[in-house]
């Protein structure tokens, strides 16, 4: 087993494709797959599930990859300690529902924590999408929220990925709106009130289970309805059609301006964000750092 050899795992790893990885570490894809192939003969380990949808963790291979990080990581220490190199690039990946607060967060930690060089991701996508890009470590953390009436099914995937829930905030529902629509003025809106206006959500894909959606009141129906599958899009919708969503009513101005505004909601429901990770992995320092940003940013 090599240092190599496990940088090639994590490569893979992230991006969930041996093709793509062998693009980014400039070798041959057959080289590639040829030296993975040898390192799971030599521990005995299927580190990867190989099918026809393509490549994927094994459940033995998650855990090996969280030592692996380990690994890289205090040889990328070591090198730029005693051979007088450069620092390595930084890693750090999270994958989110689409809150604006989440990006603010994550734009604060790169000012004050970005060197030269570094690889950082951060995946707005499906609620489901979050829970396996946790689960096979393509993310350290994930951010989603829980209530009610999807905390069942939502917990129960998360024990079956060995994932935990770690609460941020519990918020009361909010609808945002454009200042221009005509509930803009109200100081709390009713779900009756909004029967006339576009209903926006994001679009859940393959699982566009009620349990899955971003927006709480899933199950609620409406005259007319439009999903979507970026911030931006609904953001220009809302403005354009006058229409709604409904979320925490956390909003940056500095990312978003002064077009949305959140005006409550007359709704008993609660909304409990939070951030899940791997139960038998300990958050990098970077990881740390953006939770302690997220923070930051729930309490302006």
């Amino acid at each position: 087993m090599t240092l190599q050899q496990l940088k090639y795992v994590i490569e893979v790893a992230n991006r969930g494709s041996i093709n793509e990885a062998a693009k980014r570490l400039f070798i041959s894809q057959p080289s590639l797959s040829n030296a993975i192939r040898d390192l799971e003969e030599e521990l005995d380990l299927a580190i990867f599930e190989r099918s026809n949808k393509g490549i994927s963790l094994s459940k033995e291979g998650i855990e090996f990859l969280s030592y692996a990080r380990q690994v890289v990581e205090q040889a990328e220490l070591l090198e730029s300690r005693y051979l007088n190199a450069k620092p390595s690039p930084q890693h750090f990946s999270v994958s989110t529902q689409h809150y604006a607060f989440a990006v603010n967060a994550f734009v604060n930690l790169v000012r004050a924590y970005g060197q030269e060089e570094y690889d950082l991701a951060l995946r707005e996508t499906k609620t489901y999408e979050i829970i396996e890009d946790v689960k096979n470590l393509r993310s350290e953390i994930g951010i989603l929220y829980l209530n009610e009436f999807n905390g069942k099914v939502i917990n129960k995937l998360l024990k079956t990925a060995n994932l935990q829930f770690n609460s941020l905030i519990t918020a009361k529902p909010h609808i945002f709106i454009s200042i221009k629509n005509p509930l803009a003025k109200q100081s709390i809106v009713t779900i009756d009130q909004l029967q006339d206006y576009p209903y926006l959500s994001f679009d859940q894909g393959e699982y566009n289970s009620f349990h899955f959606s971003e927006e709480i009141l899933s199950t609620m129906m409406h005259k007319k309805s439009i999903r979507v599958n970026d911030r931006a899009t609904l953001f220009n919708l809302l403005i354009g059609l006058n229409g709604y969503t409904i979320s925490t009513g956390v909003l940056s101005a500095d990312l978003n301006g002064n077009e949305i505004i959140p005006v409550p909601l007359d709704c008993e429901e609660s909304i409990h964000v939070g951030w899940i990770s791997h139960r038998n992995v300990s958050l990098s320092k970077l990881g740390a750092a953006y939770i302690q940003e997220l923070k930051i940013a729930l309490s302006c």
